[in-house]
């Protein structure tokens, strides 16, 4: 099991790696809007966390469930984000999309609502860089799952000669890899949400 995950690794590594840039750079971009007193991303900002007072997860938080909070934060990230983002990679070019939003916004909420710096504190630091490396780890693995697998159907559309057809099959080693790396993905996706909602 560990051999075949590391084998799926190594062959998606190029788009894991990519992907993960990708996070990165959004990241430290939004990082550098807000503490420079960027208007737009602070406004931004304050509206996404806004929307985010009303959902399902801190209603449980106010509930003081914190683990029910976690659950539902790990399903959210795997079904709405992760799957979509690994789906589109089959157009190759999506998953990097979804990487510099998420990872911008990743980064715009390093500041807190007074638009203080989150970075200051060091336990703050520690929490939020901690969480957002253990959100951002699997994101780029899914995310590069799905540009591994665009990648090797488009190869082997171009090598069957039938480039009028679409209805090529996926190739097997390619859906084999993100499967694997899914196995690998899915428990780092619980760890992370359970490290931001119990951590504290």
């Amino acid at each position: 099991m560990i051999d075949a995950m590391l084998l799926a690794l190594k062959r998606a590594r190029f788009a894991v790696l990519s992907v993960g840039l990708t996070y990165l750079l959004a990241v430290i971009a939004g990082m550098v809007m807000v503490h420079s007193g960027n208007q737009y991303s602070l406004r931004f900002r304050d509206r996404l966390v806004g929307q985010a007072t009303h959902g399902n997860i801190i209603q449980a938080l106010g509930r003081g469930s914190r683990t029910k909070a976690a659950l539902l934060d790990f399903g959210g990230n795997l079904l709405l984000g992760a799957v979509p983002q690994t789906v589109s990679g089959l157009a190759i070019i999506p998953p990097y999309g979804f990487a510099m939003v998420r990872g911008w916004v990743g980064g715009i909420v390093s500041v807190d609502e007074n638009h203080h710096s989150r970075l200051a504190d060091p336990h703050e630091r520690t929490y939020y860089l901690i969480a957002l490396i253990l959100q951002l780890i699997p994101y780029s693995l899914t995310g590069g799952a799905g540009v591994h697998l665009g990648l090797a159907w488009f190869r082997e559309w171009q090598r069957s000669g039938r480039a009028r057809q679409w209805r090529l099959p996926m190739p097997r080693s390619a859906l084999a890899d993100a499967l694997w790396i899914y196995a690998l993905a899915v428990p780092l996706f619980l760890g992370a949400s359970l490290f931001e909602f119990l951590a504290r």
